[in-house]
């Protein structure tokens, strides 16, 4: 569930994008169902994952996404800096994740 609502917060980012502040209608009825489409999907996946975690990820997931596929689809610059940047976000994302994990946290209350 949080891939797709990771998935249709690049879908609202791009389609945010293309409606140039929701003058264009087409990319603005998009953008709508995009956004409402995460919200759902990021909600049904808070159910079975801590918000905070739920969070950073779907931002992490939308925020990569948006970046890399505005760069492919919509020819926007992406430099060495920002796609440097932006694999700190994957690896935060990563790292945020295995630290919840419940073999980690076993390890930890262990010692």
């Amino acid at each position: 569930m949080l891939l797709f609502a990771g998935a249709f917060e690049i879908g609202y980012a791009l389609s945010v994008g293309g409606s140039q502040a929701f003058t264009v209608p087409g990319w603005s009825v998009a953008a709508l169902i995009f956004f409402l489409l995460t919200l759902y999907f990021l909600s049904a996946a808070l159910r079975t994952i801590d918000v905070g975690i739920g969070y950073a990820a779907w931002a992490g997931i939308g925020s990569v996404g948006a970046a890399a596929f505005g760069s492919v689809l919509l020819d926007q610059p992406l430099t060495l800096v920002q796609t440097f940047w932006l694999g700190v976000i994957i690896a935060g994302v990563v790292w945020l994740k295995l630290a919840d994990s419940a073999k980690l946290q076993g390890e930890v209350n262990a010692h």
